[in-house]
């Protein structure tokens, strides 16, 4: 273990050894990536602020400090060695795992300074971009998928009625049934599809006001009234007449629409979904309860996400895109506010709307 005093001498040398170093740590601080640049002795000789903030370490100071201190990569070493033993340019990808997990791709070049061979490395952070192609191939893959399931059967009937099937009285209209439900469920899934992706891209915009939430709750039990009756569910509206939300009205009735709509399909035959309001401090929280299976707490975090689904087989049965409690979520936090869960096995779910009062 170094001396601080010994560590000091380092930095100390280095200062000195730098030609016009002030200037060239301030083009390195204008660089927009981490720079780290290195000595013969693998030792840190110079490093910009993208760095210190994305590799330094409490009681380590990274300048003097050998690379191996600052950053534990075999791979990271070798090319730097490799860059200085040959004068030669090398590339090298790191994944740093940690809380929150970081992935670089690096390219160092050989530096002479007052006669003395340096290697400057710039870290390219490609986390976000990386992150983003993961979830731009998971959305590919599950939409194919979403797509191919009505996609099939249209297809399957088409061909059946095609084949002679369209002269079969007892049959062809139920064909034709089938085959206007799977078109529409592609239709439905399409136009969710482009709704999270214009509120997501910021091309949404609100006009928040006081909404008479008991009217709105009883609108859009009217509207799924058909839904609720074919599976025994009572819609219970509980919020009190003089309560008031304070929202954009036509997103706040398709927020509240997924999320009752949701609680019927997911709820026991003969059960009940229940709509609830109260003050909290400076927020207005709405409550739908249903009285379903309840959801693990293991799936609970991923709720929110693009067509994650608790029961898949189910989900099949009942319909749905698999998308409504995404757009709930990014349609409230537009609102300044959030969309919580919270569930029972055996004893039901509830997901609460808090949207800020003004």
């Amino acid at each position: 273990m170094r001396s601080p005093s010994h560590i000091g001498a380092f930095q100390a040398g280095y200062r000195q050894q730098m030609i016009s170093g002030s200037i060239f740590q301030s083009i390195i601080n204008a660089t927009r990536e981490a720079v780290v640049l290195v000595d013969r002795s693998l030792r840190v000789a110079a490093v910009n602020n993208h760095a210190l903030a994305a590799f330094s370490r409490e009681n380590l100071p990274l300048v003097g400090s050998r690379l191996s201190e600052v950053i534990r990569d075999a791979s990271l070493h070798e090319a730097y060695s490799r860059t200085l033993e040959n004068n030669i340019a090398s590339d090298v990808r790191l994944e740093i795992i940690s809380a929150e997990p970081k992935a670089y791709d690096i390219h160092i070049e050989p530096l002479e300074v007052e006669g003395s061979l340096y290697a400057v490395g710039v870290f390219y952070d490609v986390t976000k971009i990386e992150n983003l192609e993961k979830m731009r191939q998971a959305l590919l893959s599950n939409l194919s998928h979403e797509l191919r399931t009505p996609l099939t059967s249209i297809l399957a009937y088409v061909e059946t009625l095609e084949d002679g099937a369209i002269d079969d009285r007892e049959n062809n209209r139920r064909f034709l049934g089938t085959i206007r439900r799977n078109a529409e469920r592609m239709h439905e899934l399409i136009s969710d599809i482009l709704e999270l992706s214009s509120i997501e891209s910021g091309n949404v915009s609100i006009e928040p006001k006081h909404v008479r939430l008991k009217n709105m709750v009883d609108e859009v039990f009217e509207d799924l009234s058909s839904k609720a009756a074919e599976r025994d569910i009572g819609l219970i509206n509980d919020v009190s007449a003089d309560s008031s939300a304070y929202a954009d009205p036509m997103r706040l009735e398709q927020m509240l629409t997924n999320l009752i709509d949701n609680a019927i399909k997911f709820n026991r035959p003969a059960g009940t979904v229940t709509v609830g309001f109260q003050e909290n401090g400076p927020v207005g929280s709405i409550a739908i309860t249903d009285t379903g299976e309840g959801i693990m707490s293991s799936q609970i975090p991923r709720i929110f996400e693009r067509f994650y689904r608790v029961d898949r087989g189910r989900t099949r049965e009942i319909g749905g895109t698999g998308l409504g409690l995404a757009i709930v979520k990014h349609l409230a936090r537009l609102h300044g506010g959030r969309v919580t869960v919270s569930s029972v096995l055996g004893s039901g779910t509830t997901f609460t709307l808090e949207l800020p009062k003004p």
